[in-house]
């Protein structure tokens, strides 16, 4: 490697070699600091080889952008507030698709309904009730098949 300087003429495959010391350099060039104490050489290889795509390729769409920003500013206000839950934004469920959940070694299928849910041919009226059944306990039915955040 030439210099920290090159690094948006750097091929995406380049960065796989750098040591970590070729890392460090690369890392307080392109971002002004050493990177944290403990962050692992494969990170610093890959967010070097991000920015170099970013500088050369262009970054997000400002559409993308403006969406990202939005989730971000739904969450901080509705997480960390007595452990409240924040729910994926304008998700919706529609009728014919399916949740998958690996649980225990068994991949569990739940197709969604007009008016609920069904697992292996029986129908039911929450997703709780399908956590519960696979589970054995109490589980909220959306966080365990993923659809919310905490």
């Amino acid at each position: 490697m030439s210099s920290p300087a090159s690094i948006p003429q750097m091929e995406v495959s380049a960065f796989e070699t750098l040591s970590r010391d070729e890392c460090i350099a690369c890392w307080t060039a392109e971002f002004g600091r050493e990177p944290p104490k403990y962050t692992s050489v494969q990170f610093m290889r890959q967010a070097l080889a991000y920015e170099a795509q970013v500088k050369a390729f262009g970054g997000h769409s400002t559409a993308v952008r403006r969406v990202l920003k939005s989730a971000l500013k739904g969450k901080r206000k509705s997480s960390r507030k007595g452990g409240a839950i924040a729910a994926v934004p304008a998700l919706s469920l529609r009728p014919g698709a399916h949740l998958v959940r690996e649980w225990n070694g068994r991949t569990y299928q739940v197709e969604i309904l007009e008016g609920g849910f069904r697992l292996d041919g029986k129908d039911y009226g929450s997703l709780s009730a399908i956590a519960r059944k696979i589970t054995g306990t109490y589980w909220s039915g959306p966080r365990f098949f993923g659809l919310v955040t905490r």
